[in-house]
């Protein structure tokens, strides 16, 4: 390991990349502490909040703590990422942008464009909601007292809208500019690294919170490890699983000789659509939530809230509303599972293109009943993949709650932040990445990270 990390500091090109990416990756982390004009950063630095938090508490893990420390960066890259999702969505539904992206180059470049200009809309929107939630904390709304009285200076209250939209806007856009450039010219994808360096970033907090926590102990933080241990092998199984499915080609001419082709395979992963089902069903599922805690404040006292709310609480003590909890948010990830992966594969399509150049699967006719196979075997491996991924999902709130760590806990708080979707897009982007520095080591010669195995995808 020592000697492969030796190797790759001794080829010019790889160690200028890899510092290239760790000097934007700290730019980053840099920008997480600059504080949107106006906002009172003494009083920002003693805002804390229970990372279990529903959707805010979910923002401010993808944006590695920026969200309540009211940074410019306090959106981080998710309206960017949100953007994507839709416009592949909207791609399914209009054929003029499904031809756009078989044009090439070019195409990718306007639906890239198209990307951009959606992001801005919903940094606009999205940054709306962090400037009335600055607003609230700073001088309350309605019956509610201010939590942090004088967060807004007063001096900028008036003008102090469109500049935190402007400052939040554009602090989403350097982002989108860093992670291109670490694309271009660093290792790895860049906006994949953001998010990593992000949740990374919060692993300090985390670990100081759980040892100083009164509430932890030596056999809390033994189980923890061996927790975590386990989580990280699971999700490495996860990412890593593929279904390799036989493919024969017929002869072909080379030259004046007839020449068979040799047998391929294609390769489906168990986890074909990664982290976006728990991203969707995390949304949807806290919807309803903020549409009760809406209601519930205009609404006055009514008893029946909290009755409604605690059916959409993970911690809940009444065994049959965490039940439910667990039920829906199981369904929801296998049905965006099964619906991620539909509009990544088309299997008409690629039955079709097998068909025109020859290829085929053993025992099995080209044309539709190739269609139907391929339409099979994706139903049969996107089911365990989706229960898989649901497990990882669930796993923080069931060790919260069968281990009583408590949600604001030193163990509680590590446990939300690297469980199950953290956990799931580190080993991913760090997987990833390794394969791009393995590859670049293996073109000069060099030994890789694995002597004995291959990272799969490696040449």
């Amino acid at each position: 390991m020592f000697q492969t990390i030796a190797n790759i500091f001794r080829i010019p090109e790889l160690r200028s990349k890899i510092l290239f990416t760790i000097g934007m990756l700290l730019l980053f982390r840099m920008g997480t502490h600059v504080t949107i004009p106006g906002i009172n950063s003494l009083i920002v630095t003693g805002i804390t909040a229970d990372p279990s938090e529903g959707f805010l508490g979910m923002v401010d893990l993808f944006a590695g703590g920026a969200l309540l420390k009211f940074s410019i960066f306090a959106l981080g890259i998710m309206p960017y990422i949100s953007s994507s999702i839709i416009m592949q969505l909207v791609m399914v539904l209009i054929p003029s942008l499904q031809k756009m992206q078989k044009e090439g180059e070019e195409g990718r470049k306007k639906i890239q464009q198209y990307t951009k200009y959606g992001t801005l809309i919903l940094c606009a929107i999205q940054s709306l909601a962090v400037i009335q939630l600055a607003n609230s904390w700073s001088t309350g709304s309605g019956t509610a007292q201010a939590k942090y009285p004088g967060l807004i200076n007063p001096s900028v209250e008036g003008y102090f809208l469109p500049i935190a939209m402007l400052s939040i806007t554009t602090g989403t856009v350097l982002l989108i500019w860093l992670g291109e450039q670490i694309t271009e010219r660093g290792i790895g994808n860049g906006i994949s690294l953001i998010i990593f360096a992000g949740i990374i970033g919060r692993m300090p907090e985390a670990l100081i919170a759980m040892f100083t926590s009164d509430t932890s102990d030596a056999l809390s933080i033994l189980i923890l490890i061996i927790i975590f241990i386990v989580l990280i092998s699971l999700t490495v199984i996860l990412t890593q699983g593929v279904r390799r499915v036989p493919l024969n080609y017929g002869k072909q001419m080379v030259g004046r000789k007839m020449v068979q082709a040799r047998s391929q395979s294609i390769p489906f992963k168990v986890n074909s659509a990664n982290v976006m089902p728990i991203i969707f069903a995390s949304s949807l599922i806290l919807f309803p939530q903020t549409i009760v805690q809406w209601l519930s404040s205009k609404g006055g006292q009514w008893a029946g809230w909290a009755v409604i709310m605690d059916y959409f609480n993970p911690f809940s003590q009444i065994w049959y509303h965490a039940l439910f909890y667990y039920v829906i948010y199981t369904s929801l990830i296998i049905f965006f599972a099964y619906f991620y992966t539909a509009i990544q594969f088309n299997p008409q399509e690629l039955a079709d293109n097998l068909k025109k150049y020859g290829g085929f699967i053993p025992g099995v006719r080209p044309g539709s009943q190739t269609k139907d196979m391929i339409e099979k075997i994706l139903n049969r491996i996107t089911l365990p993949g989706a229960l898989f991924l649901a497990g990882l999902a669930l796993a923080p709130y069931l060790i919260i709650k069968f281990l009583n760590l408590g949600s604001n806990t030193g163990g509680g708080t590590l446990v939300y932040t690297f469980g199950g979707t953290s956990l799931l897009i580190m080993v991913g982007v760090a997987l990833e990445t390794l394969k791009q520095i393995e590859a670049q080591l293996l073109m000069r010669n060099y030994e890789g990270f694995m002597k004995k195995t291959k990272i799969k995808g490696r040449v």
